[in-house]
């Protein structure tokens, strides 16, 4: 069977582990390395895994490496699993946002077999968007098994031209909380214009639920649902115009534009 190393143990690495026993893998076959104590005893409590304190030790024999720490410390990281790693060839995949495929390639060594992943928190339930890039170490059936690992909290998407990770990470890493900051101001909003705190909030996160399905539903544009529900004069329009003349859209991709920018620069920080 194959053996799977979680490096970190935190609420990322938590939930694809919690997906994957959910899903029928052994939970036998998940080793956890993970420095706080207190962490490491709740995973083996709740799934049963086998937990390590040291990175070697829970590394050795594993066919994934699956590398949930900050971008901060990775480079300190991979160079001690590298000086472990010997003549095996196991997949490492990474979930830290802007660390490079080439980073990998210098900490790990050339020949290692890197994919670099960016899932997002909603994979917390299931209902994770995750992008991932592949060096040309990885192969078909490493692909595959990357896939499916990331797959058990939602769904996946190769992305095949490195560069644009990091627009990845600006729209689904870090997207979620563009719809969280949407839903904290119209419930604000509401509660303003009369409504109770808990029948905004009902409304609005319902609401939110409810454009979202609408959109995976059919093959039909959001710009064309938006149209739909626009009637002429009617207060949807009054709304929209209001959103429209204070430069919605180039405030959004300013944003996103932002974020992409940042992932760079945190490549440049933690990288070297």
């Amino acid at each position: 069977m194959t053996r799977i190393c979680f490096i970190g143990g935190g609420n990322m690495a938590r939930s694809l582990i919690g997906g994957l026993i959910g899903r029928g893998t052994p939970a036998h076959t998940l080793v956890v390395a993970e420095p706080m104590a207190p962490l490491r005893d709740a995973l083996a409590a709740d799934f049963g895994v086998t937990v390590h304190a040291d990175n070697a030790d829970a590394a050795r024999g594993a066919d994934v490496i699956l590398l949930a720490v900050k971008p901060q410390v990775m480079a300190t990281v991979c160079t001690g699993l590298a000086a472990v790693r010997g003549n095996d060839q196991p997949l490492y995949l990474s979930i830290a946002a802007g660390i490079g495929l080439a980073h990998f390639a210098r900490w790990l060594g050339a020949d290692a077999a890197a994919v670099r992943a960016m899932p997002n928190t909603p994979a917390l339930v299931g209902a994770g968007a995750c992008g991932l890039c592949a060096n040309a170490s990885v192969t078909p059936g490493q692909r595959a098994l990357a896939s499916s690992l990331l797959s058990a909290v939602g769904e996946v998407h190769w992305i095949e031209q490195e560069s644009l990770m990091d627009v990845v990470t600006a729209v689904s890493g870090s997207g979620p909380a563009y719809f969280f900051l949407l839903m904290e101001a119209m419930i604000d909003s509401a509660v303003a214009q009369g409504l109770d705190a808990g029948t905004a909030r009902a409304l609005v996160l319902q609401t939110a639920f409810g454009a979202a399905v609408m959109s995976r539903s059919g093959d039909e544009a959001p710009a064309v649902l938006r149209k739909r529900v626009t009637s002429p004069r009617g207060t949807t329009e009054a709304a929209i115009e209001v959103f429209e003349s204070r430069d919605m859209r180039d405030i959004v991709a300013a944003a996103i534009a932002r974020a992409t920018e940042r992932g760079r620069e945190l490549a440049a920080e933690f990288g070297a």
